[in-house]
């Protein structure tokens, strides 16, 4: 399930290039994930009773949670970068990234799933919504986004429920989300309604940098990190590479133990 996260100026933003708390919620996120991700190998192994984590709310409940923190946490990196006015050429470099961790998990869930591969999973839909949060950019600046950009989440969270059609209903446009039906794949993240979520992290994250630019929350500063936090912002800080690397590890263990067992 994950996603990377990736990562609008003001001197303090560059000041401090990370966000320990953001990082902290993200790898909070990845941590919740690799604990999700144990139970379904388990079920797929047979290791533990039958769960049905399609359609069992307590399962697709804690993946709308897992997911929305990620994609929130990804909002409001962009909302950093946007800040410290990061560079096309340096965006391309992380976003090419994305894209080839994409194609791996495309890949490797062929290999395993082959009637339901991903092609619109959590990264695919990731390369679309930070490549559109960036593209808005210019149309966010100043006051502007407060309206725009909740407006835009809103939009993204109410269309799917007020129109479908079997056009979208392809594995070529999947990853819209106007189908009418939910498509047989391993992970389904579409741009609607998941967008939305990205969006209202964008939002909230440039609300919170103006407010520190401004100095309103000078009289509530955090304070000092501490090691537990520090633990989870190193782990958001390096959520790409854990999220492509968690899976195989689990998968290659529980095989491992099967085979002995």
């Amino acid at each position: 399930m994950q996603a990377p996260p990736s990562p609008p100026g003001s001197a303090s933003a560059a000041a401090e290039p990370r966000l320990p708390l953001l990082d902290a919620l993200r790898g909070l996120a990845m941590l919740w994930m690799t604990a999700f991700h144990l139970a379904f190998d388990l079920n797929h192994f047979g290791l533990m009773p039958p769960q049905r984590f399609l359609d069992d709310a307590f399962w697709t409940g804690q993946r709308v949670a897992i997911l929305s923190i990620f994609l929130f946490c990804a909002g409001a990196g962009q909302a950093v970068a946007q800040a410290q006015s990061v560079s096309w050429p340096r965006f391309w470099r992380r976003w090419r990234l994305l894209l080839g961790a994409a194609v791996l998990v495309s890949a490797g869930s062929a290999l395993m799933f082959p009637q339901r591969w991903i092609s619109s999973g959590v990264l695919h839909g990731l390369l679309l919504m930070v490549l559109g949060a960036r593209l808005l950019a210019p149309a966010c600046r100043g006051r502007r986004g407060d309206l725009l950009l909740p407006l835009l989440a809103l939009t993204a969270f109410v269309l799917p429920l007020l129109w479908s059609s079997p056009w979208f209903d392809s594995r070529w446009t999947w990853w819209i989300g106007l189908g009418t039906h939910k498509p047989p794949t391993e992970d389904h993240v579409p741009l609607l309604p998941w967008s939305g979520v990205l969006l209202l992290g964008l939002w909230a994250g440039r609300l919170v940098l103006r407010r520190r630019t401004e100095g309103e929350m000078a009289a509530g500063s955090p304070g000092p990190v501490t090691r537990p936090v520090r633990a989870l912002a190193w782990l958001g800080r390096h959520s790409l590479g854990y999220y492509l690397l968690h899976q195989p590890v689990l998968i290659a263990a529980l095989t491992a133990w099967t085979a002995l067992a």
